[in-house]
C-alpha cells in the first residue's frame, strides 16, 4: 500500500494548485529543460498551433547552437529533443498532422549539425532521429502527403546522411509512399546513378590517407561513398516493393558467395516461397571451407529446409552446427522439436560433448549461457590448467555465477586472472588481481576441499615466491 508521502500523482494532486505551482516554478528555477516543459504545456492551454509555434522556435535555436555537446551534456541534449520530438508527436499531430509532418522533418533536419558537434559514441542521439524517421513515416500518411513531393524528400535526406541519421527513413517512408511514390524514389536514384563521377585533375585531386596501394584520394571516397548509397537505397525499395529479383540483382555476383550476403538473399527467397532457389544461394557458399560460419547463414539454411519440409535434415543440420561451435540457440532448437523424455536425452548428450570440447573457453561460454552452473563447475575442475586468464570478459562474470554454489571453480576462475596479470607483469590489472585475491579469501571459507589446486594460504605463499617483487601488486594487496 503507497503511503501519503509516496510520490504518485493522487498524493500530488492533494496538495492543491496553489502549492503545486509554487513548487514547479521553484523546482525549474535554473533548470532552462524543465522551463522549456513547462512553457509548452502552458502554450498547450491555448492551442496545438501555439505548441507548434513554441517547437519550432526552439528547433531553430537548437539549429543555430555552435557549443560543442560533450559527455556531460549528452543527457540534457537527448531530454530536449525528446521533449519537442513527443510534442510534436503527441500533441501537434492529433490537432495538424500536416504540421506535424513539417516540424519532424525539421527536427530531422537537425542531426547534422548535432552529431558535428558533438561526441555521441555510445549512439545516445542518434536513437531519436531513428525515432523521428519512424514518425516521419506516420505523419506522412496521415497527412497524406503528395508521394512524389515524399519521395524528393526522402531523396535529398539519404543523400545527405553522413551520421546515419537517416539509415531507416525509406523503410519508414514506405508505406506513405506506396507503390507510386516507391517508384519515383527508384528513378530519382537511378537517375543519380547515372550522373558522371566528377574527376579533377591530378594536380587538384585531395589525398585524404594513404593504402597498401598508395594515395587515396577524397573524390574517390565520395565516389564510393555515393554508390554505396545509391545501392543501399534501391535495396530498400526493392525490400518494401517485396521484389527479391531486384533485390538479387544489386548484389554483385562476386559478393553473393559471401556468407552474410547469401543469408540475406535466402531468407528474402523463403519469405517469398521460393525455399529450392533459397538453398541453392545458400549453397554458393563454400561452408567447409569457413571455420566459422556466421549463424545467421546456419539459420537460413535450418529454415530453409523447413520450408521444404525436410525436417529431419533441418534437425541433424542443427545438430551438425551444435557439434561445430556449441550455439545454444541450435541447441534450443533442436530440442525444442524432440518428443518428451527425448528432450533430457539430448540434453545431457549435448552437455557431455561439451565437457570435451576442444576449446575450454566456449564450452564454459556454452554452460553459461544454457545455463547450467553445476556443469560449467564440472568443467573448470577438471580443465583448469586449460583456462588463459586473458578472458576476462567471459571469466569475471562467471566467478560471479558460481561464486555462491560452486566456490571452487569460482576460485579456479579467479586465480586463473590473477595468475596471468602477474605472469605477464600486466601492471594495469594488478588493482583487478588484487580485487581477484581478496575474492578468493572469501569464497575459500565456503571451500570445504581445495582437491589439488591447493589451499588459499598455499597459493598465495606461491605467489609470493614467484611474484614478491611486484610492489604495485602487493601494495594494493596489504591495503584491501
Amino acid at each position: 500500500m503507497a503511503t501519503k508521502t509516496t510520490l504518485n500523482a493522487k498524493n500530488l494532486e492533494a496538495l492543491g494548485a496553489q502549492r503545486l505551482a509554487e513548487l514547479l516554478i521553484e523546482i525549474s528555477t535554473g533548470n532552462a529543460a524543465h522551463k522549456r516543459r513547462l512553457r509548452l504545456e502552458l502554450a498547450g492551454n491555448h492551442s496545438s498551433a501555439e505548441i507548434a509555434r513554441q517547437v519550432r522556435k526552439r528547433l531553430s535555436s537548437i539549429a543555430r547552437a555552435r557549443t560543442f555537446i560533450d559527455w556531460r551534456k549528452l543527457k540534457a541534449t537527448k531530454l530536449d529533443l525528446e521533449t519537442q520530438r513527443k510534442m510534436i508527436v503527441e500533441t501537434v499531430a492529433k490537432d495538424d498532422p500536416a504540421e506535424a509532418f513539417d516540424l519532424v522533418w525539421q527536427f530531422l533536419a537537425l542531426a547534422e549539425s548535432i552529431f558535428a558537434r558533438s561526441d555521441d559514441g555510445s549512439g545516445t542521439l542518434i536513437q531519436s532521429f531513428h525515432q523521428a524517421c519512424n514518425d516521419a513515416g506516420v505523419l506522412a500518411k496521415t497527412a497524406n502527403v503528395d508521394h512524389d513531393l515524399l519521395a524528393e524528400k526522402a531523396f535529398k535526406a539519404v543523400q545527405d546522411n553522413g551520421y546515419g541519421q537517416f539509415d531507416s527513413l525509406i523503410t519508414a517512408m514506405a508505406p506513405a509512399l506506396g507503390n507510386a511514390g516507391l517508384e519515383s524514389l527508384k528513378a530519382l536514384f537511378i537517375a543519380w546513378s547515372k550522373e558522371p563521377k566528377e574527376k579533377p585533375a591530378r594536380t587538384g585531386r585531395k589525398i585524404v590517407g594513404w593504402s597498401s596501394r598508395g594515395e587515396i584520394y577524397e573524390d574517390e571516397v565520395f565516389g564510393r561513398h555515393k554508390d554505396r548509397t545509391i545501392s543501399h537505397g534501391l535495396q530498400e525499395i526493392a525490400d518494401a516493393q517485396g521484389d527479391v529479383d531486384a533485390y538479387i540483382a544489386l548484389q554483385p555476383e562476386k559478393t553473393r558467395a559471401a556468407p552474410m550476403v547469401a543469408a540475406e538473399i535466402a531468407n528474402r527467397l523463403i519469405s517469398a516461397g521460393r525455399a529450392e532457389e533459397a538453398l541453392a544461394a545458400l549453397d554458393k557458399v563454400d561452408a567447409e571451407g569457413h571455420n566459422d560460419v556466421p549463424f545467421d547463414w546456419q539459420l537460413a539454411r535450418v529454415e530453409a529446409l523447413e520450408a521444404l519440409e525436410r525436417e529431419d535434415e533441418a534437425q541433424a543440420y542443427r545438430w551438425q552446427c551444435f557439434e561445430q561451435s556449441l550455439s545454444d540457440g541450435h541447441l534450443r532448437a533442436y530440442v525444442r522439436r524432440l518428443p518428451d523424455f527425448d528432450d533430457l536425452e539430448a540434453e545431457e548428450k549435448a552437455f557431455a560433448y561439451a565437457q570435451g570440447f576442444p576449446d575450454v573457453h566456449r564450452a564454459l561460454y556454452f554452460f553459461l549461457r544454457w545455463p547450467s552452473p553445476a556443469e560449467a563447475a564440472k568443467l573448470l575442475i577438471k580443465r583448469r590448467l586449460e583456462l588463459d586468464g586473458d578472458h576476462y570478459e567471459l571469466l569475471t562474470p562467471a566467478a560471479e555465477v558460481l561464486s555462491e554454489k560452486h566456490p571452487l571453480a569460482a576460485t579456479i576462475v579467479l586465480r586463473a586472472m590473477v595468475d596471468f596479470t602477474l605472469e605477464s607483469a600486466r601492471a594495469s590489472r594488478y588493482k583487478h588481481a588484487a580485487r581477484h585475491l581478496a575474492e578468493c579469501r572469501s569464497l575459500a571459507m565456503q571451500v570445504d576441499d581445495f582437491e589439488a589446486i591447493g589451499s588459499h594460504e598455499a597459493y598465495v605463499a606461491s605467489l609470493r615466491r614467484d611474484h614478491g617483487r611486484k610492489t604495485g601488486f602487493w601494495s594494493l594487496v596489504s591495503s584491501s
